[in-house]
């Protein structure tokens, strides 16, 4: 299993966070990577509250804010239906994803995480206020 360190980066290339995903596969395709990368990231929001989600892509029934996207007090977050739209936003160019200094192209791509544990995810969105 291996541990990639998985960054979020803007356009200009400036980090905004960064976090190690842990128990991976030698060999993923680069959906797989991107749903669990999603999958990740909504059990930490729907364990810790946070007023604002600070995810791949927005939450259906939310606002766009400075901090994130805005979610209702209380409300949970389906993984799979942020994945879903993950992975049809990088079909839109929403995000680009670089593994090493590789961009990947197509969601079927397999990587390998053994010769490139570093992953960023580069949002080409316009963020509120950024």
């Amino acid at each position: 299993m291996v541990t990639v360190m998985v960054r979020d980066e803007t356009a200009t290339g400036r980090a905004v966070d960064s976090w190690p995903l842990t128990g991976l596969p030698e060999r993923i395709s680069a959906r797989e990577l991107v749903r669990l990368r999603v999958r990740e990231e909504v059990a930490r929001f729907n364990a810790e509250r946070p007023r604002h989600f600070r995810g791949l892509v927005q939450p259906t029934d939310t606002e766009a804010t400075l901090n994130g996207y805005r979610v209702a007090p209380d409300r949970r977050l389906d993984w799979e239906a942020q994945a879903d739209r993950a992975c049809a936003a990088f079909a839109h160019n929403g995000f680009l994803l670089l593994v090493g200094d590789h961009q990947v192209d197509d969601l079927d791509e397999e990587i390998d995480l053994r010769a490139d544990p570093d992953v960023a995810f580069v949002r080409l969105v316009a963020l509120v206020g950024g």
